[in-house]
């Protein structure tokens, strides 16, 4: 197994677990302890997890839109709330659009008001805030289920044949040289059709989320119209996005 991979599988064994031991992963993986812990050590590098002893837990909770089973994520329900309100700005009555999966997301559907509109989602949580609101038609692609997400070869096809007018996009992290990138590959190919399938794509994405980078890049800033976040971005951060020609708006 190459190093990619063994991250990725480490990830999901985290998001699955929320914390995992050194031997179990040199079992699971079937390589030494010590290429355990360098995995580890750059994974933590990389903000994805932080190092216990004798194994690592994981560093966030919602990585990449991926929430718990059992519950949506609430952290940092301010700054959601906050862009949130800002998306709606830009939705109108009988918009076709997509929500990626994740808790922001999950909250700007929360706010949508039950009107002629039409919600393209692979989001279990969103589909279940949404069915109850009978003005919105809601279009969920196939796939198989991810904890919270609908992911494959058949969501992907499906949303590729969509003409979509609005796309609000999630991401583990945002990066000046590495884009929108998410910790497993598993949704990039769905994350890709959303993208070529839109005419505008918005990007959504908390302050504390800049600069991060995680294991694979799914989108280039210039493939995003503009980034909504909230007021809690640091103006630094704000000035050196807009110097490279990215538009961020906030409240």
């Amino acid at each position: 197994m190459n190093p990619l991979r063994r991250y990725e599988t480490i990830m999901e064994i985290l998001l699955a677990q929320k914390e995992v031991t050194v031997n179990e992963l040199s079992e699971r993986l079937d390589v030494t302890g010590k290429t355990i812990r360098e995995d580890l050590a750059k994974l933590e590098e990389k903000g994805l997890l932080l190092r216990i002893h004798g194994g690592a837990m994981l560093a966030q909770s919602d990585q990449l839109g991926i929430l718990s089973a059992k519950e949506p994520i609430i952290k940092h329900a301010d700054q959601k709330s906050e862009i949130a309100t800002l998306a709606l700005r830009y939705i109108q009555p009988r918009d076709i659009i997509a929500l990626d999966g994740g808790s922001t997301t999950l909250e700007i559907a929360r706010r949508l008001d039950n009107q002629p509109l039409t919600v393209v989602t692979n989001d279990l949580y969103i589909i279940s805030e949404l069915v109850h609101k009978d003005e919105i038609r809601l279009v969920v692609p196939g796939g198989y289920r991810l904890r919270n997400m609908l992911a494959g070869p058949e969501a992907s096809d499906y949303v590729s044949k969509l003409n979509i007018q609005k796309t609000f996009l999630s991401a583990t992290g945002v990066h000046l040289q590495h884009g929108f990138t998410i910790y497993t590959s598993d949704l990039v190919d769905y994350k890709r059709a959303l993208i070529k399938s839109s005419a505008v794509v918005y990007g959504v994405v908390d302050h504390y989320k800049f600069g991060q980078c995680a294991l694979r890049t799914f989108a280039e800033l210039s493939e995003v119209a503009m980034i909504l976040t909230d007021s809690s971005l640091a103006a630094d951060t704000a000035r050196q996005f807009s110097d490279a020609g990215i538009t961020v708006v906030t409240q």
